[in-house]
């Protein structure tokens, strides 16, 4: 396969057919240079070499009726996190500074739980007023499934962008929780997108799907047209149904980060939770593909340093992206 023919195919707007897509994921490992440099015009026409930093604040841990069987934060999990309820509105406000003071151009206000009270939107909403006036930084909220009144209210208190992960695809997703449907999920990413919300919509690979679940996710969000796309790779926490499981070795990560610029050439790639146990010392070709990553820690589980992580950014010449969404929205 010549890769670099299928990068440009893909910037002439060709969509990858499934025999491409397969031939992605099982590239040869002494392709796979070829491979990402594909991937790279890809990337490198929509973004140059720009980068964008995201980073988490968990609002709200644990406690959550779902069951989930990665998430250490589930019911059916008996790992042992933290746990606690909605916190103050000023650690919020001091988890905005601390993103800003790091370069973060998106900040990600995440609660656990199936969807967010009446109460707690109210306080998330007041917190992201506050952060508005002070901060020029992109408010990502993940709050679960939605209502359209919510979603509303999220709107005009300025969140620019709200997340709801796929996950994985629609005939895997009872392998991994009961307790909501796929549609639930589809659903709360068309809910915030009528409510005049950036999507952003994404995967966890690792969690024992098959090579064409890893295209069908792909096309999936190509379909949603999700603006942004968190690639997690799964950290298999002890104490979670998927404990244990260690499917994922580097050179395969980053295949699929290129599958997943291939089919979605424009969109915000982003690597995800499990970066640093499952690309290892691999992580700065990540950013060959994708163009976007979280410094800090994730929900429950480490991150890398973040001097760590802007070494890496320096080292490979690329740049940080600091532009607000509304304001590269207009200059795009």
């Amino acid at each position: 396969m010549d890769w670099k023919h299928l990068g440009r195919q893909v910037l002439d707007g060709h969509e990858l057919t499934d025999k491409e897509a397969k031939a992605v994921l099982n590239c040869p490992d002494e392709e796979l240079l070829d491979l990402l440099s594909g991937a790279y015009q890809v990337r490198k026409h929509y973004y140059g070499n720009k980068v964008k930093l995201n980073m988490i604040i968990n609002t709200k841990s644990g406690l959550c009726p779902e069951n989930c069987g990665y998430c250490a934060q589930s019911i059916v999990s008996t790992a042992p996190i933290q746990k606690y309820s909605m916190v103050n509105k000023q650690s919020i406000l001091e988890g905005a500074k601390r993103a800003n003071e790091l370069h973060a151009g998106t900040y990600c206000i995440v609660a656990s739980g199936r969807g967010p009270t009446n109460r707690e939107l109210d306080h998330i909403v007041s917190a992201v007023k506050d952060i508005k006036s002070e901060y020029p930084l992109t408010i990502c909220a993940c709050l679960g499934i939605l209502k359209p009144d919510q979603a509303q209210k999220l709107k005009e208190a300025g969140i620019d962008r709200y997340n709801h992960n796929l996950n994985t695809s629609e005939s895997h997703h009872d392998c991994i929780t009961t307790s909501h449907t796929y549609q639930d999920r589809v659903n709360t990413v068309q809910t915030v997108k009528s409510a005049g919300i950036s999507p952003c919509s994404g995967v966890i690979i690792g969690m024992k799907e098959s090579r064409e679940d890893v295209i069908d996710m792909a096309r999936s969000l190509r379909i949603l047209d999700a603006d942004s796309i968190p690639v997690n790779f799964l950290h298999a926490v002890d104490g979670t149904p998927l404990e244990g499981v260690h499917e994922l070795d580097p050179r395969y990560c980053l295949k699929v980060l290129c599958l997943f610029r291939f089919i979605n050439p424009s969109k915000e790639i982003r690597i995800s939770g499990g970066r640093e146990v499952n690309l290892r010392s691999l992580q700065p070709l990540g950013l060959y593909p994708a163009n976007s990553i979280f410094i800090g820690d994730y929900l429950t589980t480490d991150g890398q340093e973040t001097t760590a992580d802007h070494k890496m950014l320096e080292d490979l010449g690329f740049e940080i992206d600091t532009l607000p969404l509304s304001e590269a929205q207009v200059l795009s």
